[in-house]
């Protein structure tokens, strides 16, 4: 796996494997269920990436969206692709939420609501929460 992968905390972090993409669960969670949408190629630009990397895209972005909208209720979903720090091609999911979620005794808020994400307000997630976020996820992409 890349550096930029097991920045975001892989394996211990690693929600689910597709093809071409892994789904991990963002440690700094600035919403409750924010995730990484991770390519497991070297590529450091988005064009780079394999032609059936982009093809996997879609039903991988249907099953995010289909499990962070049942298991959390979230209202919107936004996608980063910011790639400064971290080279190799990745989206950080941010769910967007109205009102302050709960799991595992913690309370997130989405402080940016309704305008951008507000990155810097981020929750460390700890292993309770982090293993909270895969139990109710998890099942959603089987």
């Amino acid at each position: 796996m890349n550096e930029t992968i097991r920045k975001f905390g892989y394996p211990e972090t690693l929600l689910h494997e597709f093809e071409y993409w892994l789904v991990l669960v963002r440690p700094q969670q600035v919403t409750l269920g924010s995730l990484v949408l991770a390519a497991k190629s070297e590529a450091t630009a988005f064009a780079d990436l394999e032609a059936a990397a982009f093809s996997e895209l879609g039903p991988v972005i249907a099953a995010i969206e289909g499990a962070l909208s049942s298991q959390f209720g979230a209202e919107k979903m936004n996608y980063l692709m910011l790639m400064m720090a971290d080279p190799h091609v990745h989206f950080h999911v941010i769910p967007r939420y109205s009102k302050t979620r709960e799991l595992a005794g913690q309370s997130i808020d989405d402080a940016g609501w309704p305008g951008l994400p507000d990155l810097g307000s981020a929750l460390a997630a700890g292993p309770a929460l982090i293993s909270a976020i895969k139990d109710r996820l998890g099942g959603q992409f089987e």
